[in-house]
């Protein structure tokens, strides 16, 4: 295939790190990308240029083009960080199919990506293209921090920000491996939804008496693994709520406050802990074969329907400068930009 030597991206405005942490919410995206024709990348070795289908857009997208990821922006290269699209050039059989990738060397909000030809999903052909765009960040993150669930051994764990598509996949999750999920929001409206989809316990964040209601509950179902992407105090509150041995797993940083942590001792003499989870991480130290079968698992899940992708908006990339801002801020669904 013959590839064009132009492209439209949205490339960055900027190098680095910002310093700020003001959370994954935007207004604008004139202070951190711009809209460009930029030459189409091309491979060396061990690299594929993929042409992108569907672009998903993570809270990790947006904390990275702020400057408030664990990774550095480049000036000039194209945001956008997971998608699904075809293989047009590069190292690797799979030119001419279509695949699921997470771009590392030019990024998936353009008409074309590039990424180590190493990280590439083929996707099966009966895989949504909305599944298939977001079957990297969400899905793998939940069958691996679920692994984390089974391991403890307990009957129940708790999830916060348990509305967005990644809770409701582990709250799938816990619903077919009879593990009860107790699913922490902030909007009272969520709750009969989410247990409709298996949450055992819902607690609203915006209950004057959330703590109260939650005490017995974390009494009554003892869950040992607290799945947090909010980081503040309320999940501090449940926390140190929790029995002896409880894990307290970090994977986002949805709030902008941080918590105070009032009871260290029960770290000493309860055995409890904090600690952080990344998926790039997971995946660089997980067995490929474990890998593959996992990723199996979460193509048949979504083909079978026991997982949904449940889209927000997806927004033409020649308009995602105006409307992508409006878009991540619809409740309850992910937003993808189409090249």
């Amino acid at each position: 295939m013959t590839l064009p030597d132009t492209m439209q991206a949205l490339v960055q405005l900027h190098d680095g790190y910002s310093g700020t942490q003001e959370g994954p919410s935007i207004d604008t995206l004139e202070l951190y990308l711009e809209a460009r024709e930029v030459p189409v990348p091309q491979p060396q070795a061990d690299q594929v240029v993929i042409k992108v289908d569907l672009a998903a857009v993570n809270p990790s997208d947006l904390h990275f083009i702020k400057g408030e990821y664990g990774q550095p922006r480049i000036k000039d290269a194209p945001a956008g960080f997971e998608g699904v699209g075809t293989v047009v050039a590069g190292d690797s059989p799979l030119v001419g199919q279509r695949v699921s990738f997470f771009a590392t060397q030019s990024g998936t909000w353009a008409e074309y990506a590039m990424t180590k030809s190493q990280g590439l999903i083929p996707c099966r052909p009966d895989l949504r293209a909305e599944d298939a765009a977001g079957q990297i960040v969400n899905p793998l993150t939940a069958m691996a921090m679920f692994d984390i669930v089974r391991e403890s051994g307990a009957k129940s764990f708790v999830l916060n920000a348990a509305g967005s598509q990644l809770g409701k996949l582990l709250i799938g999750l816990g619903r077919d491996n009879g593990i009860a999920p107790i699913a922490v929001v902030r909007r009272a409206e969520q709750a009969d939804l989410l247990r409709e989809l298996g949450a055992s316990e819902v607690l609203v964040t915006s209950d004057d008496d959330m703590m109260a209601k939650a005490e017995p509950v974390l009494k009554s179902l003892k869950p040992r693994i607290l799945l947090d992407a909010v980081g503040d105090q309320t999940t501090a509150d449940l926390f140190f709520a929790m029995p002896n041995r409880a894990r307290w797993v970090n994977y986002g940083k949805l709030s902008t406050t941080p918590p105070k942590l009032t009871q260290m001792g029960q770290l000493i003499f309860q055995h409890k802990v904090i600690e952080g989870f990344w998926l790039t991480r997971w995946m660089q130290e997980t067995d490929p074969a474990k890998l593959g079968s996992v990723i199996e698992e979460v193509q048949e899940r979504f083909v079978s329907g026991k997982w949904k992708t449940d889209v927000a908006a997806i927004v033409p990339l020649s308009e995602a400068m105006e409307k992508l801002p409006a878009a991540t801020k619809i409740p309850d669904g992910k937003v993808f930009i189409k090249p």
